[in-house]
């Protein structure tokens, strides 16, 4: 398990080496600078290139390449260039946002997705079944945006139940997570119809091993089977869906928090990209990734400690 560890943690550090450098790569290669947008197209040449020497953008691409990894590994990740303040705080509140309303999502999606899988894989061919994976096709075709301003109408601005829109701080709580409660139902609707699949199809593969016919023989019912040695045994196959799903949820979050004007990740990065402010977007993006890639990590080493033939595969 440690070598398995050592291998999947290279593999881990590499990928983030590859990831900053493709990130700060493209973002130069952009066309336009900060100083451009900053002065707007009226500005002369010369304040153009004054501007662009202040913020450091005209030196070699090493440089600056190593200037804002050194400064990341040390804390500090530069100040925004449209803002004129440090970098981290600015994430740290977005991200302050983002990650309660990806684990409420994630929440929510799982037991909805939990709950209808198995109940369509005890069900297998019969109507129950049959209901599940059509109301799942609709989950999967309706587009979360759309869920997102048809559950503002209706439950904030017709019922008035919940907030339509804005953060009010974690300062208080309750209506923070009032706030947060629509924006995680139109962003879990998918990710639940999308698990709901997985776990609905993992289970009957489980179903069909010999090791289910040997507890059927010992005299377990179906439904204990199921729950005892079938969903231990597709644990593996979910919590890889699971982990990819939590950080789809971070990182394309950026419409719903729009539309529920909340000042999240991604409403930050689409801000940053408007203005030109590459520093924050690189480093929203390579948040992003950084999360992207530490949650494979984990769920690898997750699925490494459920079932010792994932460790063997991927040795």
């Amino acid at each position: 398990m440690l070598l398995y560890f050592l291998q999947r943690f290279g593999v881990l550090a590499a990928t983030l080496v590859a990831a900053s450098l493709i990130v700060f790569a493209v973002m130069d290669i952009l066309p336009g600078n900060a100083a451009e947008t900053m002065l707007g197209p009226t500005a002369t040449p010369e304040a153009v290139a004054a501007l662009t020497h202040k913020l450091g953008l005209d030196q070699p691409l090493y440089l600056r390449y190593a200037h804002w990894i050194g400064g990341a590994v040390h804390g500090d990740l530069g100040l925004s260039y449209a803002y004129g303040s440090p970098i981290s705080p600015l994430i740290a509140a977005s991200l302050a946002v983002s990650a309660p309303l990806a684990i409420m999502a994630m929440a929510f999606a799982a037991v909805i997705a939990f709950a209808s899988g198995v109940y369509a894989a005890e069900r297998r061919g019969r109507t129950g079944d049959a209901i599940v994976m059509g109301v799942s096709q609709i989950g999967l075709a309706v587009p979360n945006f759309w869920l997102a301003i048809l559950m503002v109408i209706v439950f904030a601005a017709t019922l008035r139940i919940v907030p339509a829109g804005g953060f009010p701080g974690w300062a208080h709580p309750m209506r923070a997570l009032e706030a947060l409660v629509l924006p995680a139902v139109a962003l879990g609707v998918v990710q639940a119809a999308i698990l709901t699949r997985v776990i609905r199809s993992a289970l009957l593969e489980a179903l069909n091993e010999d090791f289910m016919r040997t507890a059927r023989a010992k005299g377990l019912s179906r439904r204990a089977a199921l729950w005892r040695h079938a969903l231990p045994n597709a644990l593996v196959q979910i919590l890889t869906i699971m982990g990819l799903q939590f950080a789809n949820l971070i990182a394309g979050a950026i419409v719903v928090e729009n539309v529920f004007v909340l000042p999240g990740l991604g409403r930050l990065m689409l801000q940053s990209i408007s203005n030109r402010d590459t520093l924050v977007v690189e480093n929203c993006v390579m948040l992003t990734a950084m999360i992207v890639i530490g949650l494979n990590f984990l769920v690898d080493i997750a699925c490494a400690a459920i079932d010792p033939r994932f460790r063997a595969n991927r040795a």
